[in-house]
């Protein structure tokens, strides 16, 4: 026999505190951690692999958010391309939330931020490469286009066996 406790009668819920911190733009000294919060989504195959090196080359790429604890919670790379076939672009990439902190809005946040940061460099749009979903990006005003819209370096990268599907934000007026 199963016995489901009523919803008036469940226990509460104590208040959570804050799971994070602001968004901040990370540091060379954060490619440690950058690369180790990336491990977890390499070992699913939803990032490709880089190595730390890499990580502390493009360190200033990426904007973080850190947990109360100080680990990091999420991290969104955004570099910036200027040709693209419409103008200057940028890439979001490296896009990773922590499993602990998934659904506490860290996502939401920094890609946010990221938005905010590339519309102050006058991007005329943001594009991504997803082989999930996208459901976020979605829900932030991206579209699928056709990888030719795309900065041609990047988009020339691209792993096809992945299957991943190219998304584009535009970005003028008020992104934020």
């Amino acid at each position: 026999m199963t016995t489901v406790v009523p919803r008036s009668a469940a226990v509460p819920r104590p208040e959570l505190p804050p799971a994070h911190s602001p968004v901040r733009r990370a540091a060379p000294g954060d490619a440690a951690a950058l690369h180790a919060l990336s491990r977890i989504h390499f070992v699913s195959g939803a990032l490709r692999e880089r190595p730390l090196g890499l990580y502390a080359a493009d360190a200033e790429d990426f904007l973080v958010v850190e947990r109360t604890d100080g680990a990091l919670a999420g991290c969104l790379g955004l570099r910036s391309h200027p040709s693209t076939p419409h103008g200057p672009g940028g890439v979001l990439y490296n896009f990773c939330v922590s499993p602990g902190s998934q659904g506490r809005g860290v996502g939401s946040a920094l890609l946010r931020a990221a938005l905010a940061a590339a519309a102050d460099r006058s991007l005329r749009a943001v594009f991504t490469a997803t082989s999930g979903g996208g459901e976020l990006f979605l829900r932030h005003g991206f579209v699928p286009v056709p990888a030719l819209l795309a900065p041609p370096e990047w988009a020339g990268a691209l792993d096809p066996r992945r299957g991943s599907r190219v998304l584009a934000r535009a970005l003028g007026g008020t992104s934020r």
